[in-house]
């Protein structure tokens, strides 16, 4: 990938507002980002941009239509998208969905109550340089 393409970023997330804050963020600085706002939407992006994925995934787990774990399993089926690097922002911090997630390939996991979106930012920069 040369330097003159903006790195893409699929936000499938559910809370108008942190879309709206992330989005904002990651935009201002100079990523390309999609949203899903569901796991069912989520899916139907992914399938879309099969054939350019993305670079990264900012994934919710409590969606409407199907959750996080739905959209993970959908990704764990496709060898070509399961190479997309996935970060978990969700209400919960269960250490039981935080294990099942890593186990489907999860890179890492933020807990929305207790992240502001400069540790998100963080975590984007960590994976994608």
């Amino acid at each position: 990938m040369n330097n003159t393409t903006k790195k893409r970023i699929v936000l499938i997330e559910d809370e108008a507002v942190l879309v709206d804050v992330l989005q904002k963020k990651l935009t201002g600085e100079g990523f390309d980002v999609l949203v899903a706002r569901d796991g069912e939407e989520g899916i139907e992006k992914l399938k879309e941009l099969r054939d350019d994925l993305p670079d990264l995934i900012l994934l919710d787990i409590i969606m409407p239509k199907k959750d996080g774990f739905a959209v993970l399993e959908f990704m764990k089926g496709d060898k070509k998208i399961s190479k997309v690097p996935v970060i978990i922002i969700s209400n919960s911090g269960q250490p039981v969905e935080i294990t099942r997630a890593k186990e489907m390939g999860v890179m890492d996991w933020l807990v929305k109550t207790e992240f502001d979106p400069q540790e998100v930012m963080e975590k984007v920069h960590k994976y994608l340089g």
